[in-house]
């Protein structure tokens, strides 16, 4: 199943998250059967080791790879662990918010299906997913004003914020994925998307 198929059958990802470019049609697929065994073949900056299991599988389970690559292959799970590393600020004794929402999100997986998240099913993912989906979601914006009051975003997306951001900066996404000018001309807001082969812009 390619992605486009998967972005027609899954609206988990539809909505929710602010992007610093405007791709994210091009990139919120997602599909229960897709994520792959999770493994930890690099050295966390931040995170222990269980932690970084976590985001290793959050990542590939919210964009696996399909017939474009996925989060795994332009190392969003360790982008996230670089950013954490050099912006998080740490207490003695006390966890990150980041690192609460992990043990929060592990202690759920663990209510309802005995295992933490990294253990778990693909589909099993998924319904927690799905669930986490419900929350608040991001007010729409103008020129980065949200319209509206703006709820409290809890750990699901802004993880998911962060792992898009990730993503969508990667320099394969950005220039084999996506439409990338390195050199743009004049401005047009309004074309139809056929009219560049039907991708977003990676600028």
């Amino acid at each position: 199943m390619n992605r486009r198929e998967v972005l027609r059958r899954i609206s988990w990802l539809a909505g929710g998250a602010p992007l610093a470019i405007g791709a994210a049609p091009a990139v919120l697929g997602l599909i229960q059967g897709c994520s792959r065994e999770a493994g930890l073949d690099w050295t966390p900056a931040f995170f222990s080791e269980e932690e970084a299991r976590f985001i290793t599988s959050y990542v590939d389970t919210l964009l696996p790879t399909t017939d474009t690559p996925g989060g795994l292959d332009v190392g969003v799970d360790r982008f996230i662990d670089k950013v954490m590393a050099a912006t998080a600020r740490r207490e003695e004794g006390k966890p990150t918010p980041m690192q609460t929402g992990i043990l929060e999100f592990d202690t759920n997986a663990r209510t309802r299906f005995g295992k933490v998240f990294h253990e778990l099913e693909a589909d099993q993912r998924g319904q927690l997913f799905s669930e986490a989906e419900k929350s608040p979601r991001y007010q729409p914006a103008v020129w980065g004003t949200a319209v509206g009051e703006q709820p409290p975003i809890g750990f699901y997306r802004s993880l998911k914020s962060m792992a898009l951001w990730g993503y969508l900066s990667s320099e394969e996404i950005g220039t084999q994925v996506l439409n990338y000018d390195p050199v743009p001309g004049e401005y047009n807001g309004d074309i139809p998307l056929s009219s560049v082969g039907g991708r977003a812009w990676s600028l």
